[in-house]
């Protein structure tokens, strides 16, 4: 029988469970479940409902195997910077709470004043951008409002940790998503022991930090009794940037990657980390990647703002519109030129985002948008002028010149939205595959069961076996 291996792909508004399988070097995959997801307000914050994550991680196991799979492996992705803690009995402590929720705010200028920790040095150490929401700065807000939850923490996980530790019963931190906290060295690639004690957080609930490929261990009994068979539990790269980067069918080392979903991340894969102060200014990442590459990328806030304005109009009008119905109305007010920062803190979680485009509007003195199309039009020239921005940046910061765009995801199918970056930016743009993230997460186990010799291989493969759509700037 030909083996299968199993992807849990989770963004913030919806989870999938995805089948891949190589035959003859090709890649063929099969969505087999697929559930909803987002946050809800808990005891003043907005949280994940992490148990019923976890219940739909085993339910979409089951039903991978009643369509007659078996695989061999299983790897979850998710978001990053998220986690929860554990006690000493093994027993979750508190909710999981969402990066959107307004804790954090002002615990960066805290962390200045109280600890001596200017932004600079920070970043000097890890590398990782200023996002209000970084792990870190939840820790510490957790520390100001809740210190007994993490006096009684034994455990700190992420939350594909947490579901890995769920499914397996093994504890661990991966490396790609542990980065992404701002409590890792850049170069050491582990904890940073003084900068933890600095902070003042408890050193051991920290747990080693595995890399992508290891085998964690196998289902539990438990877990096996519900869904029918056993299986090994892999890391991929449990960020779902991480993964999305491996599935880019890149060309030469002249291609940035766009990695276009809920978040839009542009950047590219580096050696070396860049910590440099210009760098730090720019506000670019190092994010820890698969076989320790650095993901050297711009944080943009992506269909965010369109998923946002669709779930708005559902809400008005009892039935949300389709993307073809919306990227419809944007091309019927394709000469409305108003523009927005999608960075701004303003659009990370308003009441109402159509609301806050026309104040962002209002507010910069250019026309406001008067109707739907309008609104996504302004949406589609704010994601496109950013993604310009970030690329010239780019080529700033790194020296050198890139020739093409490389878009995975589910942003990938937005052809309207390709076209308009491919015009924007001056890069040819190469959209697919669609499902990068799951992509991404299968490769690494692909490897992990030898069916690739490495990467290159199998991102050859990728070229094989699916389309990849090509845009040229007009």
């Amino acid at each position: 029988m030909q083996p299968c291996f199993l992807a849990v792909d989770i963004g913030a508004s919806s989870g999938r469970h995805i089948v891949g399988t190589v035959r003859d070097g090709k890649i063929a995959l099969r969505e087999i479940y697929r559930f909803e997801n987002g946050v809800r307000r808990e005891n003043g914050h907005l949280c994940w409902d992490i148990d019923a994550l976890a219940k739909e991680v085993v339910n979409g196991l089951k039903a991978a195997h009643d369509a007659g799979y078996t695989p061999a492996t299983v790897g979850i992705d998710t978001w990053a910077v998220d986690f929860v803690l554990l006690d000493a009995e093994n027993h979750r402590i508190g909710d999981a709470v969402a990066y959107r929720d307004e804790r954090t705010e002002g615990i960066r200028e805290t962390l200045e004043r109280e600890y001596g920790l200017t932004f600079a040095d920070h970043y000097a150490r890890t590398g990782i951008q200023y996002q209000p929401f970084n792990t870190v700065y939840q820790l510490m807000a957790l520390k100001k409002e809740h210190p007994e939850q993490l006096a009684a923490a034994k455990t700190f996980l992420m939350i594909p940790d947490y579901l890995n530790y769920l499914l397996c019963g093994v504890a661990a931190n991966e490396y790609t998503n542990a980065s992404t906290t701002a409590l890792v060295g850049a170069e050491s690639k582990d904890w940073d022991d003084e900068l933890i004690e600095k902070l003042g957080l408890p050193r051991n609930i920290f747990q080693p930090i595995r890399t992508a490929g290891t085998t964690l261990g196998h289902l539990t009994p438990e877990v096996q009794a519900v869904v029918g068979f056993d299986a090994e539990v892999i890391l991929p790269a449990t960020h779902d940037t991480g993964s999305a980067f491996l599935a880019v069918p890149a060309r030469d080392e002249f291609a940035a990657y766009l990695s276009s979903g809920t978040w839009s991340l542009l950047g590219v894969e580096n050696a070396a980390a860049i910590t440099s102060a210009a760098s730090c200014a720019a506000n670019f990442t190092n994010e820890g990647g698969y076989e320790y590459r650095y993901r050297y990328l711009k944080n943009i806030m992506g269909l965010w703002m369109i998923q946002s304005i669709r779930r708005e109009l559902g809400a008005l009008t009892g039935t949300r519109p389709s993307f073809p119905e919306l990227i419809a109305a944007a091309k019927g007010a394709a000469d409305f030129a108003s523009c927005v920062d999608p960075d701004d803190g303003r659009f990370l979680a308003p009441a109402s985002m159509i609301e806050e485009v026309k104040a962002a509007c209002l507010d910069t003195n250019q026309p406001v948008p008067a109707t739907m199309g309008e609104v996504m039009q302004c949406v589609y020239n704010s994601l496109t002028q950013d993604y310009r921005r970030a690329v010239e940046t780019l080529q700033n910061l790194t020296g050198k010149t890139y020739t093409s765009l490389n878009i995975v995801g589910g942003g990938s199918q937005d052809e309207y939205l390709n076209q308009q970056t491919a015009n924007a930016t001056g890069l040819t743009v190469f959209a697919g595959p669609t499902e990068g993230t799951a992509l991404g997460n299968l490769m690494v186990q692909f490897i992990h069961a030898g069916l690739f010799k490495d990467l290159a291989e199998a991102r050859a493969a990728i070229k094989e076996s699916f389309e990849i759509k090509v845009y040229n700037p007009q």
